[in-house]
């Protein structure tokens, strides 16, 4: 077999890889050969590689070619006829759709190089047959997602094939590095290297700015193991959709919809399009507002999002592959690396709010190696137009946001577990020394692990008393196992990290599933109400048993259900490359289209700029109102207003009013007051701010929240059984609320408590972001100016602040009143 260093060997054993390549036209990458040959050489590692470039045929090569280095010499290719399968390659992706466009790709090249390997899919929308044909190890390659993997590894009868295991594959690393999903991959990873120890990993990704971490997180056995560098960044071009000289635009908070014929050009000139938006509400509302002008057959045009049944999604990709469909309306449920050769091009709607998430959808136009991504942004506002100049600045710059891996989610270990309870059973010690050969839980001290197999026993301390809470049996040889069939099927069916907000499922009585919306948005709804889903304007007929029957309504519009978390926040480094745009020059076309704008800004204020602070005390409507632009992002800004609120409020005693964006925050108190840039600075110190922010916040109530998440990961709150009424959101916060009460009464010391505190100090709240942001508030040079009425940048604020008072008119009329003023007050 050829070693990573004998070019000659290796050489030969690229030709059946390399014929093939050279069949199509192709020529094989220096990467895609550089990971052949150390796959050969039994390496594991890192690639990072932009989407389009080859990753999965570099992948997948090593494995292609190693099968048929060790075919009997007599037999034209490996596996002849009645040679029984062997699971060899084990393929992990994120998506669902991500996983049938994968499995596709991975039969062609086992076909083309003359292997006649048996390949499957085991994920939620695997059939039956894939099922029985993964149970049973019946196949050559796998593909298949974390949750899947943990639910193998919760049958006994599967570590022996899963222990036969060549290479296992993870396919858009980058997405699952951040979350408790790539936590329940890391703890399954450890579990098939102690059943192979020669077991080969490879990590693919793209756009992620921390790759030695990356590789750390995913090869802890291995921190010396290669990160390859694929080909070299696509040429990236961005074109923004820039308003008209003199044309009125807004300058907050709408859906983009004004731009409705300039995007419907766009979508015409071309073959076929994406047209990504932020959220599935909005995404849902421009599918509406484009099919009423579509001037083509409606199968066309389609729409695709995480809440769609998997029927109409995997519609909408079909047609994309085979060209009948033109455009299709996406969320974040098309960013990955599903291959659409035939997408001439990609639309975002509004910001990207990230460097990385723009070059993922970027690159989802012209998926083909070497052609270069271009991205045509709309602007729903007009500030958006500053942030689309500082993506392309910050691209160019070669900024991309990292993904920090989370640590000691001891839900998820829980969870773990329990599954290899299932799986034949653990003993402790051993378990322990696996379990920290990962990253997510090397600092696991022994309290917490006696922690972790008290809960999974009897719950806890204070649940001990109830055999609801008794999951896993000690055996008398010290093994850990659950005899339960009943809680064996309640284990499995709640198996994943992906929390759920109460989804009802949307049905017709006859014609099957629309998808899920959430019970908060349909509990509202009467009968005979109607609201826009799956592209439709529905009916709601009924709502039982966590379904809303439902039939298309005639005409006319109807709500749009607001999904929760539907608000992507500014990245962090996106942020400040805006405050470094907005203090620089503008020759960026779209800095040019904003001129009017900026310069507005600057004469009522100043603009910011790197180094300094800008602040603004404006009098507007009689009342007061501090604005303050750190540029570190929503959530930062949140927990800022917070505690700059409570040390307000120690010196004069007072309520206050706040509100935050990407670029600040603003603060209102109620009773006049007095503000100036000593104070102000005197209150941005990062001393006491833990202490601080538990005064200043509900962190009871916010640690509630957080609970019910990581109750349910853990197993506290276990899905219904099949067959019976699917238990609905407001039972499982009831059974989550009445949880924490009796924990924090009982067992205050609960390892569950202190993870729901932990988790919204540093998910939450970021407060290493908000310590950081407030450290580097000081270092810089407060620019605090006295206004007498709003700014561009304050305008925002303001009308987000308003939302919530009541009045007898509508929020959208008073804001759009308030810009006409300005407007005409300062001549634009």
């Amino acid at each position: 077999m050829a070693g990573a260093s004998d070019p000659a060997a290796a050489a030969a054993t690229d030709a059946p890889l390399l014929r093939w390549f050279a069949a199509r036209g192709w020529a094989a990458a220096p990467f895609q050969r550089e990971l052949w040959r150390r796959y050969l050489a039994g390496e594991s590692g890192l690639l990072h590689t932009p989407t389009g470039s080859g990753k999965t045929l570099a992948a997948f090569g090593g494995p292609l070619l190693e099968a048929l280095a060790l075919a009997q010499p007599e037999r034209a290719a490996a596996g002849g006829p009645g040679r029984a399968p062997e699971l060899r390659v084990l393929w992990i992706t994120p998506l669902r759709a991500l996983a049938a466009d994968t499995l596709l790709a991975l039969r062609d090249a086992a076909a083309a190089v003359g292997l006649d390997w048996q390949l499957g899919l085991r994920t939620g929308d695997a059939s039956a047959r894939d099922r029985r044909l993964a149970r049973a190890g019946r196949l050559d390659a796998l593909v298949t997602t974390p949750e899947s993997l943990a639910l193998l590894l919760s049958y006994p009868d599967t570590s022996p094939r899963l222990a036969g295991l060549k290479c296992v594959i993870v396919d858009e690393w980058h997405e699952l590095l951040g979350n408790k999903r790539g936590v329940l991959l890391q703890l399954g990873l450890a579990r098939l290297r102690a059943l192979n120890p020669a077991l080969r990993i490879w990590g693919l990704s793209a756009t992620l700015g921390n790759l030695d971490e990356a590789r750390d997180v995913l090869l802890p056995h291995a921190p010396d193991a290669a990160v390859v560098a694929g080909a070299a960044p696509r040429a990236f071009s961005l074109e923004a959709l820039l308003p008209h000289r003199g044309e009125r635009f807004p300058w907050a908070g709408h859906l983009g919809l004004a731009q409705l014929p300039r995007v419907l050009e766009k979508l015409l000139a071309v073959r076929t399009s994406l047209l990504f938006a932020n959220t599935r509400s909005q995404a849902e509302l421009w599918h509406q507002a484009l099919a009423s002008v579509w001037p083509e057959a409606p199968e066309t045009l389609a729409l695709h999002h995480g809440s769609l049944d998997p029927a109409l999604r995997a519609a909408a990709e079909q047609g994309l592959r085979e060209g009948g469909v033109r455009c299709v309306v996406a969320t974040s449920s098309l960013d990955l690396g599903v291959d659409f050769p035939a997408v001439d091009q990609v639309l975002q709607l509004g910001s990207p709010k990230g460097v990385a998430r723009l070059l993922q959808r970027a690159g989802r136009a012209r998926h083909r190696p070497g052609e270069a991504g271009r991205v045509v942004c709309v602007p729903t506002h007009a500030l958006e137009l500053v942030e689309y100049a500082a993506a392309r600045a910050a691209v160019a710059r070669g900024t991309i946001e990292a993904r920090p891996p989370p640590t000691l989610s001891l839900d998820v270990l829980s969870q773990h577990c329990v599954t290899l309870a299932l799986g034949g059973g653990f003993h402790a010690e051993p378990l322990l020394r696996e379990v920290r050969g990962t990253h997510a839980f090397r600092a696991l001290d022994a309290g917490a692990w006696g922690a972790v197999l008290d809960f999974v026993v009897q719950g806890g301390r204070a649940l001990a008393g109830y055999p609801d809470f008794r999951r896993v049996v000690r055996d008398q040889d010290g093994a850990y196992r659950v005899p339960d069939r009943r809680v064996a099927l309640r284990h499995r069916l709640s198996i994943g990290t992906i929390a759920s907000d109460g989804a009802v499922q949307v049905r017709f009585p006859r014609g099957g599933a629309l998808g899920a919306v959430e019970e908060g948005f349909v509990g509202r709804l009467r009968r005979g109400d109607r609201f826009l889903f799956a592209g439709r304007t529905l009916e709601l007929i009924r709502l039982e048993n966590m379904t809303a029957w439902v039939r298309l309504a005639r005409g006319g519009d109807g709500a749009v259900p607001k999904w929760m978390g539907g608000r992507l926040p500014l990245s962090g480094e996106l942020a400040r490359e805006v405050e470094r745009t907005l203090g620089g020059p503008r020759d960026a076309p779209e800095l040019q289209a904003v001129d009017g704008l900026l310069r507005l800004q600057q004469r009522l204020s100043a603009l910011p700029a790197p180094g300094t602070l800008l602040a603004e005390w404006s009098t507007v409507r009689g009342g007061r109102h501090l604005f303050l632009y750190p540029f570190a992002g929503r959530q930062v800004h949140d927990g800022l207003a917070a505690l700059l609120a409570l040390r307000w409020g120690r010196g004069a005693p007072n309520s206050f009013a706040f509100s935050a964006n990407d670029y600040g925050l603003v603060l209102s108190p109620a009773q006049d007051t007095s503000m100036d840039a000593d104070t102000l600075r005197a209150m941005l110190t990062p001393e006491r701010l833990l202490q601080d922010l538990r005064e200043s916040l509900n962190l009871a109530e916010l640690a509630r929240r957080q609970f019910r998440g990581i109750a349910r990961v853990a197993g506290l709150l276990p899905p219904s059984l099949p067959g019976r009424a699917p238990r609905s959101l407001r039972q499982l916060q009831a059974s989550s609320g009445l949880l924490f009460d009796v924990l924090q009464r009982h067992d205050p010391g609960h390892m569950l408590l202190e993870q729901a505190e932990r988790e919204v100090f540093e998910g939450q709240l970021e407060v290493g972001r908000l310590r950081r942001t407030l450290r580097d508030c000081a270092g810089r040079t407060l620019r605090w100016h006295a206004t007498a009425t709003l700014t561009p940048l304050s305008f925002p604020l303001w009308a987000e602040s308003i939302r919530g008072r009541l009045s007898t008119e509508d929020w959208r009329t008073r804001v759009s009143r308030a810009a006409a003023q300005l407007e005409r007050r300062h001549g634009r």
